[in-house]
């Protein structure tokens, strides 16, 4: 249980801290097909200690609600987890500086042949803070048609499987631990959230985005 006193001395609203550490050496480790590994040797505290992360490009997942509160869900294979799970539209950021906004209806259009009139920002987070630095931005679109173009869809993503699901029946299959998918889950809780509120926690869907939205 916390102490309210100490709680009470807190300044401002609940936030994360950005700090930057001295880093005395950087290298990479691994430089896979997809991934990169680097070893930092950072001092901290009394010490110097090293740590080795997945130097990852940054990501964009989208949110797909149409005019009868459905969600726009693919099912695909991924390998690490030999399993064919329920995601979003998603992918990487193809280039260094490439816009969010561009690379998330790229890929909406890419992996479900939709285009989406109303763009918002849903929510920013890191997927997996202890072993990797990526940055993941979701979207929510709306005001959606089929794209002009379909794409050609190549190794896991030429099996595809596209639903459109109710956003309440996600849910449940969320906290029923049905789907598993991280990105998944933490947009359809938040949409779901910021739906009851009246969407009033939406963002600017041209936001910058440096991919460390921490706190000075």
């Amino acid at each position: 249980m916390s102490d309210p006193s100490a709680d009470a001395a807190q300044d401002g609203a609940l936030s994360d801290q950005r700090v930057d550490l001295p880093v005395g050496s950087s290298e990479v480790v691994f430089d896979g097909v997809i991934w990169t590994v680097r070893r930092d040797r950072l001092a901290y505290a009394a010490g110097e200690i090293t740590r080795e992360y997945i130097d990852h490009p940054g990501a964009v997942a989208v949110l797909v609600l149409d005019e009868h509160d459905r969600v726009c869900l693919i099912r695909q294979y991924r390998h690490p987890i030999r399993a064919r799970e329920w995601e979003l539209p998603a992918g990487l950021l193809d280039f260094a500086g490439e816009s969010a906004l561009s690379a998330a209806q790229r890929e909406l259009a890419e992996e479900v042949d939709l285009v989406a009139a109303d763009w918002a920002l849903l929510t920013d987070f890191h997927t997996s803070p202890g072993g990797s630095n990526e940055s993941l931005r979701v979207y929510l679109a709306r005001g959606v048609s089929d794209a002009h173009e379909v794409f050609a869809r190549t190794d896991e993503e030429s099996e595809i499987e596209k639903r459109w699901v109710a956003l309440d029946e996600v849910v449940d299959a969320v906290l029923d631990r049905r789907v598993q998918n991280s990105i998944l889950a933490i947009a359809v809780l938040a949409a779901h959230a910021s739906r009851a509120r009246g969407w009033g926690s939406l963002g600017d869907a041209e936001s910058p985005w440096d991919r460390h939205p921490l706190a000075p």
